[in-house]
């Protein structure tokens, strides 16, 4: 698992080809905007969440956040127990993004 800052994040991931955006918030934080092109499985779920990773291909690059980069680093060490080896970590996480946002 790699925590990376917010520029690191967005600029491995702008060049990345082979990349997936999870986002591990509850749904009710998703209503609050979220980052473009991105898929939520709320972390909260539980053994749900882990069935939800288990659908994923392994083979991607996966650039996870949450609201602050608490959970979504707990997110990233689930996946890397699960077999996935490239998961990133949004440090700071959503509060902190300053790129494009939906909502």
């Amino acid at each position: 698992m790699s925590d990376l800052s917010q520029e690191e994040w967005a600029e491995q991931l702008e060049n990345d080809n082979n990349a997936f955006i999870l986002d591990v918030r509850t749904p009710e934080e998703v209503e609050d905007g979220y980052i473009p092109g991105s898929t939520n499985i709320d972390i909260y779920l539980g053994q749900e969440f882990v069935d939800e990773l288990e659908k994923l291909d392994k083979s991607k690059n996966y650039y996870v956040y949450c609201r602050s980069g608490n959970r979504s680093g707990q997110a990233c060490a689930i996946m890397n127990s699960l077999g996935f080896e490239n998961a990133y970590n949004l440090e700071g996480g959503f509060m902190n993004w300053d790129g494009d946002v939906e909502e």
